[in-house]
This record gives structure tokens, sequence and C-alpha cells, in this order.
């Protein structure tokens, strides 16, 4: 996986304008990406379309701050911190499944991705449970233009997750039939479920630290930049 970063972030960081980058890039057979998967690519599309759209809400959130804004209720529950607790938790469990399918250790595969599913679920069930809590203390979407975002980032961050649980479905229902010996076969598809599972996380990340940890400093960050 960290291979497929420094692809990705190394050709963005390249300045083809000057001379020894066009010594380089006239050398180039036109394969940056040589021995990346096709269901890699397929994800690593899917970041850019869903960076899109997360970046879209941060930058609403933080344009639409009116002063005095009700968020105290955000900072009580410690279900939040449990929810990103169990992302973190899955992004490591997956990156222990990599680093087995690297090795060729193939004796934990099975109950790894089983445990991954299950704690993708708890996660759902967890944010399910905080939207209640809000809704009883009425926090609803249209309190305010934080709950707003807050309700739509985590709908859509939701959406996405249910979207890599489908596939991951898919692929741990073929996994558990397949002997032991022949799961190395299936490596290409664990490594892109464990890329965007790092995507959901990283986003999850962002979006936890800005509306939630570092909430007050943001918003007077963001009055003064508006001011």
């Amino acid at each position: 996986m960290s291979k497929i970063i420094k692809k990705i972030f190394g050709a963005l960081v390249e300045k083809p304008w000057e001379g020894n980058q066009v010594n380089i890039d006239n050398q180039h057979v036109g394969s940056t990406f040589k021995g990346v998967s096709s269901y890699v690519s397929a994800v690593i599309v899917i970041f850019g379309v869903s960076t899109v759209l997360f970046s879209l809400i941060v930058t609403a959130y933080l344009y639409s701050i009116p002063g005095g804004q009700d968020t105290m209720f955000l900072f009580k529950p410690n279900l939040f911190w449990f929810n990103s607790f169990v992302l973190i938790l899955v992004a490591y469990i997956f990156r222990k499944i990599t680093k087995d399918l690297e090795n060729k250790r193939t004796s934990k595969i099975k109950r790894n991705l089983i445990q991954v599913g299950a704690l993708s679920y708890l996660f759902l069930l967890g944010q399910i449970l905080l939207w209640f809590q809000l809704m009883e203390d009425g926090k609803f979407v249209s309190t305010n233009s934080y709950f707003t975002s807050f309700y739509f980032f985590t709908a859509l961050h939701g959406l996405h997750l249910l979207g890599g649980l489908f596939f991951w479905g898919k692929v741990c229902s073929q996994i558990l039939k397949l002997d032991e010996k022949k799961i190395l076969d299936e490596k290409n598809k664990v490594e892109a479920l464990s890329l965007y599972w790092m995507f959901l996380l990283i986003i999850w990340l962002v979006f936890f630290l800005v509306v939630y940890v570092f909430n007050d400093a943001v918003i007077a960050w963001c009055k003064e930049l508006i001011s």
C-alpha cells in the first residue's frame, strides 16, 4: 500500500517544466502505475470523486458558521470517540491482512476479514445510535449549519462504508470458500479493500478533528478569516 501511495503523490509533486524532469519524462514508457491492479485503480478513481464531495461539505461548513453556535452537546458523548477507535481498529486489521499476504501467511486471513466486517457494521451501528442521541436532545438537520454538516457528512461517509461492505462481502465469501494456498490469488482484491478503508479512515479523522476535537478553535479561525 505504501508503494502505491508513493507512486500517487510522487507523480503529483513532479515538475515537468524543469530540465531534469524533461529528460526523465522522455525516457518514460507510459506505465507510472505499472503493477497496480485494476481493483486498486478503481479505488484510486473513487478517491478523486469522493474527496471532492467530502471537501465541498467541509468547505461549506467552514464558510457557513454563524456566531454563537451551540455545539456543546457533541463534546459530551463518548460514543463519537468509540466510533473513531473502531474505524482505526478496522484499518489496523486490514493492514495486518495485507502484511500477511505480502509475507504469504494465510492462516489468519479468513478470521481477520470477518473481524473487519463485524467491526465495520459496529461502527455504522454506533453512528446510528449517535444520531438518535442527538435527535433526542433536539439537535436535527435543521437546527443549524453545524448539525446540517454533521448529519450530511456522516450519512455520506456511511454510504461509502456500506458500498465498501458490499464488495467486502463478495471478496470475503470467495476467500472463505478457498484453501489457504489459493487465498494469495485474491491479494489484489484485498489490497484494494484495504486501501479503500484507509481512505475512509483518513476522511473520518479529518472530519473528527475539524468538527469535534478542535471545533472551537476552527470556528474562531473561520470567524477571523471571514471578517
